[in-house]
């Protein structure tokens, strides 16, 4: 498969899952937490489906295209495993949904990077949310959930917190 299908693939599966946890938390409050900026393409899409939302955003630096920038409260700046477990402070109310863009290319850092926001990330969700990752989790509060029929099991992942 060509890195061109490839990312075809990833991005589709990636609106799907999206597109799926919005409905699956229509009617819940709660803010919403996007790990990981980039080029802003999904934090512009949680923004569409989710207009009335609170959406904070996490990343280490902010390289995405301005129109994809949220405001000053809403983007928190620095390595996840500083400003996750302090993000009580900033955002207003626990998520309902948490999109975690995490992966770096570099498989094993990606499952442990992974494997340390499992500790900080449920406290800051609320009972019930979904999370939607481009890695997998293994926490026994979160229980796997079905993917949209469009995308293959293992290329993204959709979970519920207990």
């Amino acid at each position: 498969m060509s890195r061109l299908d490839s990312f075809i693939r990833r991005v589709s599966a990636q609106r799907d899952c999206l597109n799926h946890a919005a409905d699956l938390i229509r009617d819940v409050p709660g803010s919403v937490l996007e790990l990981g900026l980039g080029n802003g393409r999904t934090y512009d899409h949680l923004r569409t489906l989710m207009p009335e939302r609170d959406i904070y955003v996490f990343d280490r630096h902010v390289k995405a295209h301005p129109d994809c920038i949220p405001d000053d409260e809403h983007m928190i700046v620095g390595d996840f495993l500083d400003t996750l477990p302090i993000a009580l402070e900033r955002v207003k109310m626990k998520a309902v949904l948490a999109h975690c863009d995490i992966g770096s290319g570099d498989k094993a850092a990606s499952v442990a990077l992974a494997k340390m926001l499992g500790e900080s990330l449920p406290g800051l969700l609320v009972s019930g949310a979904v999370i939607v990752s481009d890695q997998p989790f293994d926490l026994d509060i979160w229980q796997a959930q079905s993917l949209p029929e469009s995308v293959a099991e293992g290329r993204y992942h959709i979970y519920r917190q207990a």
